[in-house]
């Protein structure tokens, strides 16, 4: 269990906090292209790590991530006006460029240079693959941008999702380190599901309840690995790479698509969920894309605004009768609500001093001292944090069969390190 003053200092990321002050270290999922979809469209509201924003892409097609409200009388600058190379509040029409600078006062004589000293607070925004990356912190301390594999692989070869889950960030998290309920969990969906269907590994899955694990630390955080049982003599392996503060990746199944998240703090009691497949060596098939946007795989149906359409409100179309048939594990269909009913269960924000853990929690428990070392060590002494070089995220997961006295360290290889249309390590 945690302490509470130590389950508050992981949990909020407001700015000023030491968890806030981490993540802002690094390049965060703030939107999909696809909000953003031409010059000069409609403005986009963005709350993430409890501020308050607005972006915009403007006439040169420059996209701009800056405080909602006009710095006159506090208008939200969502009704405003995106043309002619800048934002314009409807109220009095102020205009601000895609930095957040006021470019046109109406009020002020044209000989003031009242304009020079408005600026809005704004970040860095910028695309790469079909996302939209914010960096929030200190611009002299502005890391490299990102080189996830899922953003660098040719176009054709990625999908990328998002969608809001309504609970604290680190409990979503840790349900993406945590290996051992996809046996109980998602038992029904491993041979029902297009994406996760016809692997070897899944019958190693069922086969075996209580998987030991081995957790490693490495540079940019940690290697997870779940061994189960598998042919005498021999274990299967799953290994999950988890890189500060909030990716990770699910070990593949077959030569399906590899999967993985991001976990992005809204506010201290909401989340999105990034979710994102991808194939190293080849295109995604139409049929596999048509999948993932049904809401198979790690993905979800949601609405225009993101929201899951299986949710709180509704029991998330529970069906105790597929339950009891044994099509599904806890009566709710996809893997992706399957794991969110349950985390947003626990209330926004768990309890850690009620916990009870176990062995196959180490993942869960290591990450969480990981994360407190990381945040107080750059509010205390500056340290800066692990996870920005192009050497922490040009990682994969694994799925792999090795001889019983071989460690999965020794085993995988190089196989966890990400190389241009080579194909993942599967079973």
């Amino acid at each position: 269990m945690l302490r509470t003053e130590i389950n508050e200092l992981l949990t909020q990321t407001g700015p000023g906090t030491p968890m806030g002050e981490l993540f802002r270290r690094y390049w965060q999922p703030v939107l999909l292209a696809e909000e953003l979809p031409e010059n000069d469209c409609p403005p986009v509201r963005v709350k993430v790590l409890s501020e308050r924003l607005i972006a915009i892409r403007d006439s040169e097609g420059r996209y701009g991530l800056m405080d909602e409200f006009c710095a006159h009388r506090g208008v939200s600058l969502w009704f405003g006006r995106n043309e002619e190379g800048g934002l314009r509040c409807p109220y009095h029409g102020w205009k601000y460029d895609y930095t957040g600078q006021a470019i046109e006062v109406p009020s002020e004589p044209e000989t003031s240079n009242f304009c020079a000293n408005v600026k809005l607070k704004s970040y860095p925004l910028i695309k790469l693959g079909d996302v939209l990356w914010a960096y929030l912190g200190d611009p002299d301390k502005q890391p490299p941008l990102p080189e996830w594999e899922f953003v660098t692989v040719p176009e054709g070869q990625a999908f990328t999702s998002k969608r809001l889950q309504e609970c604290n960030w680190l409990q979503a998290l840790e349900g993406g380190i945590d290996s051992s309920h996809v046996t109980f969990l998602h038992s029904g969906s491993l041979d029902n599901d297009p994406l996760f269907k016809g692997s070897k590994g899944n019958a190693y899955n069922k086969g075996d309840l209580k998987p030991f694990f081995e957790v490693v630390d490495y540079e940019g955080g940690l290697l997870i690995g779940a061994r189960r049982n598998a042919e005498e003599g021999h274990y299967y392996w799953r290994v999950t790479p988890w890189v500060l503060p909030n990716f990770t990746m699910v070990p593949p199944r077959a030569d399906h698509p590899v999967h993985g998240h991001f976990w992005v703090p809204i506010d201290d009691e909401n989340c999105w969920a990034w979710s994102f497949d991808y194939h190293p060596a080849r295109r995604l098939t139409e049929t596999e894309v048509a999948a993932m946007r049904a809401g198979m795989g790690v993905h979800s149906a949601n609405d225009e605004n993101y929201r899951p359409l299986a949710r709180k409100e509704n029991d998330y179309l529970m069906d105790r009768e597929a339950q009891r048939r044994g099509e599904t594990y806890s009566g709710i269909k996809g893997i992706a609500l399957q794991d969110s009913s349950l985390q947003e269960s626990m209330g926004p924000v768990v309890d850690r001093t009620k916990e009870r853990l176990v062995a196959t929690d180490a993942g869960i428990i290591k990450a969480r001292q990981k994360l407190r070392k990381a945040a107080l060590a750059l509010a205390e002494e500056g340290t800066e944090p692990v996870g920005n070089r192009a050497q922490d995220q040009k990682v994969r997961s694994v799925a792999v069969v090795l001889p019983a006295d071989q460690p999965f360290v020794e085993g995988i290889g190089e196989a966890m390190i990400a190389k241009p249309g080579v194909p993942q390590t599967t079973v």
